[in-house]
């Protein structure tokens, strides 16, 4: 299985938004039970949809900038960018099938 790639502020530019294809970052931290939920899920919908998506991971605690530059208020929250610009937001735990339903648009 592919995880998720973790990345942070001196990566998040050229791993997220100078990315060829949408990127779903996962913005979470070690202490959010809800985060420890919407995990696997974010690694399924990865590594289901590896060829249209890519996953990766923000520790809101430790990228502090990155979390209030996109105005993270509550985690989990997962933000899609695709060409640079924030696509879709998604806040809180979901079923993978329910996420795979609001990301339909990037997974086509």
């Amino acid at each position: 299985m592919t995880l998720p790639t973790a990345v942070d502020e001196s990566t998040f530019e050229t791993e997220v938004l100078n990315a060829e294809m949408p990127v779903l970052v996962d913005f979470w931290a070690p202490w959010c039970g809800p985060c420890r939920l919407v995990s696997p899920v974010v690694e399924a919908v990865g590594e289901a949809h590896a060829a249209k998506i890519r996953t990766v991971k923000v520790n809101t605690d430790e990228n502090q900038q990155l979390a209030m530059r996109y105005s993270i208020f509550s985690i989990p929250t997962l933000i899609v960018f695709k060409d640079g610009r924030e696509s879709a937001r998604l806040v809180g735990y979901m079923p993978q099938a329910a996420m795979e339903d609001r990301l339909r648009d990037f997974l086509a």
